[in-house]
């Protein structure tokens, strides 16, 4: 997806939309634009005045005036230039510093509405690798590089004129390096492009393995993984090397080009200066070989700048493709307080993009309100994929699912699953304290009574109280600090100071030990009232007193009713049932 969204826009449109992100900022673009012409005109001021100053000032008759106004004359220009070199410098920064931060900030908001879908398939490293490393080439093609390009570029045109007004006749020595520079600069620019768009992607993959590794890092120790993770990212590293050792030699290459095509033109200008017809003075030919010496410098670096272009440009094509992605559908303008919660799936299919099979097939499933519906089955069953449907993280490629009657595609995200309490299999706790975690979100207005009544309810205030600062005491990185048991609970007491009235436990109880089970299936039980509860658990002694249990097989309901009703079926509950309580297996599913 990155890789065709990067060539589906063109440099124009980058370039435009490049400058649009500039708009925020035409004050200090403005200022930083006008010291960045004043800072060349400065110094072509200067070699304009060499040729005065060296022939009134040291040839045979020596001029008073330009001996009293020359030395005011060199002090006033640089001043007047060095308070542009502060302003264009401090102007690039401040203007590059806040487009990384709103281009940051663009594609944090954008990551935040996409659908699950774009998580699915796309690594976090590379995710996490645009917001950190994409952001920054951007600003250096906004305004490092076209810093340079802008004052070198006019560097180059004032010394230009300045030779064309002393000798016309010698200047035209610089037309060797036109058209020598204009193959190499579309050479390199090609080049360059081509091989920044790979480094992109490599440094989200680089991102992406060191994060796999820290995150896993016991198991990575426990099984040996050391020589292996190694490898892959010595792997990885080295080809980023190798392109990055390939971008700095196309530098040294145009650099030496240009110099080369410089010294050329320079050697020209001294071979004819030194002709007798050409009547030259030692000022206009100290001012020639000046601006000489000063260009070369800058087309060296108006050459090497395309590097910089072209990674900005590669970046932002990048950046872009992303913010133009398409966002999760929200076309839904039903906006309701608290739903009464009668949930109904009507012949609903779900395969998920790029997957050959479907995940759901024909799911037709009532859960009245104030019901307990339990969801069980072999792993991969489906029965994850079927709950992941009633806050809309996945669409139904067929069929419908229905809230209070009405499709869920009529009520707005944000109220749907604001109707909705969750707790997962994978336990997420943020870098925060116990109580910002239980009061996360839409829950943060809720008062210290409430977080520690719901902690309480979960059972969670058994090992809160001995912690140093209480429900103010901080979880750590996804919950570190906790062992895994505490951090279920904690995800628990979220769900319970939701108060939703849906509520789905995707295995919300794998994590505790017996003792805390039990209380929390109490405390569960009393807050089911009133409330339409999806469970999906293993554990099938949790779901006994459920009103109904569907067993799901290869996204199919195969059976479906209450846990008495399911054992005297004697089918594929009674199967699962009998093994996990290591009961004779005397049925068949």
């Amino acid at each position: 997806m990155n890789d065709a969204a990067m060539h589906t826009i063109s440099d124009v449109t980058i370039y435009r939309r490049l400058l649009g992100l500039l708009s925020p900022y035409k004050l200090a673009v403005g200022l930083t634009l006008v010291a960045m012409v004043v800072d060349p005109a400065c110094m072509s001021l200067f070699a304009r005045i060499i040729k005065p100053m060296i022939d009134k000032l040291f040839g045979a008759s020596r001029d008073p005036h330009v001996v009293f106004w020359m030395p005011i004359i060199i002090i006033i220009i640089f001043f007047v230039r060095s308070i542009a070199v502060y302003i264009e410098s401090y102007g690039s920064a401040y203007v590059g510093r806040g487009v990384v931060q709103d281009m940051r900030r663009r594609i944090f908001d954008k990551y935040l509405k996409m659908p699950a879908a774009f998580f699915d398939r796309e690594s976090s490293g590379q995710q996490i690798s645009r917001i950190t490393y994409t952001s920054e080439q951007v600003a250096s093609a906004t305004t490092d590089s076209a810093k340079t390009a802008i004052v070198d570029g006019l560097m180059v045109v004032g010394f230009v004129t300045v030779m064309l007004l002393t000798s016309w006749r010698l200047s035209l020595a610089l037309l060797v390096m036109v058209p020598m520079i204009s193959i190499l600069v579309t050479y390199v620019s090609r080049r360059y492009r081509r091989i920044n768009v790979t480094i992109q992607s490599l440094i989200g993959r680089v991102t992406g393995v060191v994060e796999e590794v820290v995150g896993a890092h016991r198991e990575v120790k426990v099984f040996g993984g050391q020589d292996y993770e190694s490898q892959r990212f010595d792997a990885v590293t080295d080809r980023a090397r190798k392109l990055n050792v390939k971008v700095a030699a196309t530098n040294g290459l145009s650099t030496a080009f240009v110099q080369l095509a410089a010294a050329i033109a320079l050697a020209l200008i001294v071979y004819f200066a030194t002709r007798p017809f050409m009547h030259l003075t030692a000022g206009a030919f100290a001012t020639l070989f000046m601006c000489m010496g000063g260009i070369m410098p800058s087309l060296k670096r108006l050459t090497t700048v395309q590097s910089n272009i072209q990674r900005g440009l590669a970046a932002a094509a990048e950046l872009f493709g992303i913010l133009d992605a398409p966002v999760e559908r929200d076309a839904g303008t039903r906006v309701i307080e608290r739903c009464h919660g009668d949930i109904e799936f009507r012949d609903v299919h779900l395969t998920y993009p790029g997957a050959r099979m479907p995940a759901l097939r024909g799911i037709s499933l009532g859960c009245p309100r104030g019901s307990v519906t339990a969801l069980v089955g072999r792993s991969g069953s489906g029965k994850s994929s079927l709950v992941s449907l009633i806050p809309r993280f996945y669409e139904p490629t067929a069929g419908e699912l229905l809230l209070d009657g009405h499709p869920l595609s009529e009520y707005s995200l944000r109220s749907l699953r604001a109707q909705i309490a969750w707790v997962g299999q994978d336990v997420v706790l943020f870098d925060d304290t116990i109580a910002k975690n239980i009061a996360y979100g839409a829950l943060a207005d809720a008062d210290e009574p409430a977080i520690a009544a719901a902690a309480e309810a979960a059972n969670a205030m058994e090992f809160i109280r001995e912690l140093p600062d209480g429900i103010h005491s901080r979880v750590g990185e996804g919950g570190s600090l906790l062992s895994g048991g505490q951090r279920q609970r904690i995800a628990v007491a979220r769900a319970l100071l939701k108060n939703a009235p849906i509520l789905v436990l995707d295995e919300a109880t794998s994590a505790l030990d017996t003792e805390s089970e039990r209380l929390i299936q109490d405390a569960l039980s009393r807050l089911m009232k009133n409330r339409t509860v999806l469970v999906i658990a293993h554990r099938l002694s949790t779901v006994e007193h459920a009103d109904q249990i569907a067993v799901l097989d290869a996204g199919r309901i195969v059976e479906r009713g209450t846990h008495s009703e399911l054992l005297a079926r004697q089918g594929k509950y009674a199967a699962l049932y009998h093994l996990q309580f290591r009961e004779p297996a005397t049925v068949a599913a």
